[in-house]
């Protein structure tokens, strides 16, 4: 379990390494993190998701509604 812990802990360190060295230096010349289509992408999967809390909102305060 330890090694298993360990693991993950450098995969996210790594990770992390590869987002500090290729990423932010981008960044700061002012260049975008995501191609025009990432870009599309990461905006319908925020309206969806603003959508699911939505829906998922109106149907928990209805049901606290019911339970009243």
């Amino acid at each position: 379990m330890l090694v298993l812990v360990i693991s993950l802990v450098l995969c996210v360190a790594l990770g992390s390494a590869v987002v500090a060295v290729v990423a932010m230096p981008a960044r700061r010349e002012g260049r975008d993190i995501l191609s025009p289509r990432g870009g599309e992408v990461f905006d319908k999967v925020r309206d969806a998701a603003v959508a699911t809390k939505d829906r998922t909102s109106g149907v928990l305060s209805r049901k606290d509604d019911d339970t009243v």
